[in-house]
């Protein structure tokens, strides 16, 4: 063989390998999605490429992708969250309920909220990994204590379904620059919320990929019993996914707060569905040890598109959830074709 050859022999194994990594990128299937979304409402909608569009586009998908992020996690580790809607509304009625009664500066009271969340994610890890029930039976029977506790001890302490305003108390302006604020960019307002969306898809994906506890999540989500086999604390990580749900509940619980200053008891009752939608349009797999941090971004991002995009074409939003419904589905059915490629050319 000569030089010739060998070059086009070794520029074949490359193209083979660059793209069978290519197609094994859980995320592939929501980018080309994304890529889609955006070009749709680019050409229906002569607003959606403005720079001010962007910045409520992205708000949108933080709001969700701060949730997304270890929901997705805790789906590559082989369990989903039904209460993680319910629990960030908790979250924000523990920091403002505890501020306001104990007259404390509401820095105490996001301690508090902080301690509370990751209490109740690491409840359910220990009840799932104790009693060996489905994640479905245990964080349903969380999501239904806290829907009632939110509104019952929000109208024994505050009289009504709503917390009482802390606008004025000490903390309150540090406390709103960090969760709520807005940074402006080139004259444009973008919400404190995308850095922390941002961040934790960074930390999160540098757990996925250069940690031993990346490599437990895979594991206990692929196998658990082979896992446990070859040394994998099982427990431990599934109670530390279910906690990182807690954080993430406990950042969007404190935007909840500081952005609107009161929390009504009742809210956040159907978003854990919104969160789980956006890793699945990310490429994680509801039977596990499949997916990505980015790829639940892009999910996210999908939805702030779709959400806002329909807004700025000026549908009716009364169909954003058939869209949702739609991209579900699809979305799905594209993450399984890429896998079958994936698997194709190995």
């Amino acid at each position: 063989m000569n030089a010739t050859q060998v070059k086009a022999a070794d520029e074949r194994i490359l193209h083979t390998s660059v793209l069978r990594k290519l197609l094994g990128r859980p995320e592939l299937g929501s980018v080309v999605g994304a890529i889609a979304v955006f070009v749709f409402f680019a050409f229906l909608a002569d607003s959606f490429l403005r720079a001010t569009s962007l910045s409520t586009v992205l708000y949108a998908a933080s709001t969700i992708g701060i949730m997304a992020v270890p929901v997705a996690l805790l789906m590559i580790g082989g369990e989903f969250d039904l209460s993680a809607g319910v629990m960030v509304t908790s979250s924000a009625l523990v920091s403002s309920m505890f501020s306001y009664q104990m007259t404390a500066n509401v820095w105490v009271g996001v301690g508090v909220s902080l301690l509370v969340t990751l209490a109740i994610g690491a409840f359910n890890g220990f009840m799932l990994t104790r009693t060996k029930l489905p994640s479905f039976i245990i964080t349903l029977g969380t999501f239904l204590m806290l829907t009632g506790l939110n509104l019952g001890f929000t109208k024994l302490v505050d009289g009504t379904v709503s917390t009482k305003s802390i606008a004025d108390m000490e903390g309150f302006s540090s406390a709103h620059d960090v969760f709520a604020s807005t940074i402006t960019v080139g004259g444009v307002g973008f919400k404190v919320t995308i850095l922390w969306w941002f961040a934790l898809v960074a930390v999160a994906s540098w757990i996925l990929l250069r940690t031993r506890a990346g490599n437990w999540i895979f594991a206990v989500g692929g196998n658990k019993d082979a896992a446990r086999a070859v040394g994998v604390p099982v427990t431990k990580t599934k109670i530390g996914l279910y906690m990182g749900v807690g954080l993430g509940a406990w950042i969007s619980g404190q935007h909840l707060l500081f952005s609107y200053d009161v929390v009504q008891s009742g809210e956040g009752v159907g978003n854990e569905l919104i969160y789980i939608i956006a890793a699945v349009i990310g490429g994680c797999l509801i039977t596990g040890g499949y997916g990505s941090a980015v790829g639940s971004a892009v999910g996210a991002f999908i939805f702030g598109m779709t959400s806002k995009g329909i807004v700025f074409a000026e549908w009716n939003p009364d169909w954003f959830k058939f869209f949702l419904g739609a991209m579900l589905l699809l979305a799905t059915l594209l993450n399984a074709w890429v896998r079958k490629r994936a698997e194709a050319t190995k």
